[in-house]
């Protein structure tokens, strides 16, 4: 059994043995106890995520600063920069549509005929400056250092795209010593994260064990139609990004998917598309992406290929539209649809992001805010499915991009086995 199998089992396993054990907590604790032990455990998975986020910063600017340095021709990175958008728009478009689909066929709201609350509900979300104009300028950053203390990927891109292209007009003769030397750098945080990701196992277990000893394994029951609905998109989301895949990369996607296996499991169990950065963008050099495309396209995708999001807005505003029997019509349905997709594009790095879109984008459709309150209590559920599409979304997008020539592939396949 390769490395990486071993720790994909060693994944299910513990996340197996943190939902007996969470349960076990919940069922025989007292409730002052179960929310002292998911407190405490929760520790080990804010330790394994902290060492995760320290590698981010450096492995994104040093990646991406290589790759567009090797690309040498800016028109390129204009091309390459074209079709990722394009993409990106593209599969935004069609996750909404078919979180709105599948909500308004299941109708999981239907039936509980809430009451609309007199008074404003404080969610508790930071829904200040959701707008337009605060999103185009907390892109460009004002400090670099400032921007990778906060992990701001976007802010990082912005820079790594100045000083990648201005490293390469200088000529090969200039950057080369730089560029080798960043591409050192990347390769010790890689080999970081080796270490960091044995520890694993133990963050998912400390994660799942500390959800269900505080809400029980009874909040699966009493949100089924929502959570089955809610996944169900997934899947068939899943099932239509790798059918558009097979028409672009032919067999070779079934390897993909068998090497994004692990990113999207770490993703899918930590709740956390940013713990899984690392492993993507290794898995996807050893399936044959070039490392200059692969390392410019997956830290975009992570700012505005968020699949799994937009699903994820789509399907909880329109539920509870539903609850509160809240009718909008085809215009406004429209239209709520194309202010969730531009709310989100960004905010990646914002805890409960997906959340504080909802907050701060239902309200000027009439649709109550109380209604969020509905959703928090299985949030982090819902947060595993969004984190784990948005990790294989991105991981398709950027080999669609890439197409890996035959040889590469034979290479890659060698690299793989040994």
């Amino acid at each position: 059994m390769s490395k990486s199998n071993k720790l994909t089992t060693f994944i299910l396993l513990f996340m197996v043995l943190g939902i007996f054990t969470g349960a076990l907590v919940h069922q025989f604790a007292s409730t002052a106890t179960a929310h002292a032990y998911a407190e405490n455990v929760a520790l080990l998975t804010d330790i394994f995520l902290r060492l995760i986020k320290m590698v981010i910063a450096p492995l994104v600017f040093t990646t991406l600063t290589v790759g567009i340095m090797n690309m040498g021709d800016t028109s390129a990175i204009g091309t390459l920069g074209g079709k990722a958008f394009l993409w990106f728009i593209s599969s935004s478009i069609v996750s909404i549509l078919l979180g709105l689909t599948v909500v308004s066929i299941l109708q999981p709201g239907a039936g509980l005929n809430l009451q609309i609350p007199a008074q404003a509900v404080n969610t508790g979300l930071a829904t200040d400056g959701m707008s337009l104009k605060t999103f185009i300028s907390h892109t460009f950053p004002t400090s670099i250092v400032d921007a990778m203390g906060h992990n701001e990927i976007l802010q990082i891109v912005v820079f790594a795209l100045f000083f990648g292209i201005a490293g390469a007009s200088l000529g090969q003769k200039f950057n080369k010593p730089l560029a080798d030397g960043l591409n050192v750098v990347s390769h010790i945080m890689l080999k970081v994260t080796g270490y960091v990701m044995y520890m694993a196992p133990i963050a998912i277990f400390a994660a799942v064990s500390s959800v269900v000893a505080n809400e029980g394994l009874g909040i699966l029951k009493s949100y089924a139609s929502f959570i089955g609905g809610y996944y169900l998109a997934i899947v068939l989301c899943c099932i239509l990004m790798v059918m558009f895949s097979y028409t672009v990369l032919k067999g070779s996607t079934f390897r993909l998917l068998s090497m994004m296996r692990e990113p999207v499991l770490l993703a899918f169990t930590t709740s956390s598309s940013e713990a899984a950065y690392p492993k993507t963008l290794e898995q996807l050099r050893l399936f044959g992406c070039p490392n200059n495309i692969a390392s410019f396209v997956l830290p975009l995708g992570y700012s505005f290929n968020l699949v799994g999001s937009m699903i994820y807005c789509s399907f909880a505003s329109m539920f509870i539209a539903q609850a509160y029997n809240i009718q909008l019509s085809g215009m406004e349905i429209a239209m709520l649809m194309l202010t969730l997709m531009m709310a989100s594009k960004g905010i990646a790095g914002v805890p409960r992001s997906a959340l504080v879109v909802l907050a701060a984008t239902v309200p000027s459709f009439n649709i109550p805010v109380a209604g969020i309150l509905l959703l928090m209590g299985i949030d982090h559920i819902l947060d595993m499915g969004r984190s784990g599409i948005n990790v294989l979304g991105n991981g398709i997008a950027t080999a669609m991009l890439s197409r890996p020539s035959a040889e590469q592939e034979e290479i890659a396949e060698l690299q793989e086995d040994h």
